[in-house]
């Protein structure tokens, strides 16, 4: 048997004395979960001259879902918009215009954990104590599983957030040991 691999087009050449200008996009990906599916996307994104720089894919409830960071020259971006649509029968991608790489802050960083029986609110709870104080969630990583001694069910989450210079990191850390004990859950702050 003979197998040959054929390239994906790539982009054409910059003219010479020009700077090929590049888009950052941010794809949202969701489908039915099955092989094949990341493949198809970066098949796509690599064809148009794209470059895959960042990703969070999981399989949620039997759904595929996804945030992907790609950088594509500008002259590329509309054909690439186009061929997504066409994934339309295995994955819903939508596109949004990646804003420009923010220039390095100075807020520390928060990190914790919760643990404790799911029950409704916890989030919005959480999230509440950190927008009163102007924080900024980068990643919130959560799941609930059965509770193996206790019965029931068990919410974890992994928190990482950027604080203000300003912030009043006491009173952060009050608000959040209140709640935690208003909710019943553990919050340790790592």
């Amino acid at each position: 048997m003979l197998l040959t691999l054929k390239s994906a087009p790539s982009a054409p050449p910059a003219a010479p004395g020009s700077i090929r200008t590049v888009s950052s996009l941010v794809l949202t990906v969701v489908g039915d979960d099955r092989a094949g599916l990341v493949t198809a996307l970066a098949d796509v994104v690599s064809a148009h001259g794209g470059n895959w720089e960042h990703s969070q894919l999981a399989e949620l409830a039997g759904t595929f879902a996804g945030i992907v960071v790609v950088s594509v020259p500008d002259d590329r971006v509309a054909a690439l918009r186009e061929a997504l649509d066409l994934l339309g029968g295995m994955l819903k991608v939508t596109v949004h215009a990646g804003a420009a790489e923010p220039a390095p802050d100075e807020r520390s960083q928060l990190t914790f954990g919760v643990l404790g029986n799911d029950h409704p609110g916890i989030v919005r709870d959480i999230s509440a104590v950190l927008s009163r104080h102007l924080i900024s969630i980068d990643d919130f990583f959560s799941e609930t599983r059965e509770a193996p001694m206790a019965g029931g069910r068990l919410f974890e989450a992994r928190v990482v957030a950027r604080v203000p210079q300003d912030a009043d990191l006491a009173a952060v850390r009050a608000d959040l040991e209140n709640l935690a004990a208003e909710i019943m859950v553990e919050i340790t702050l790592i």
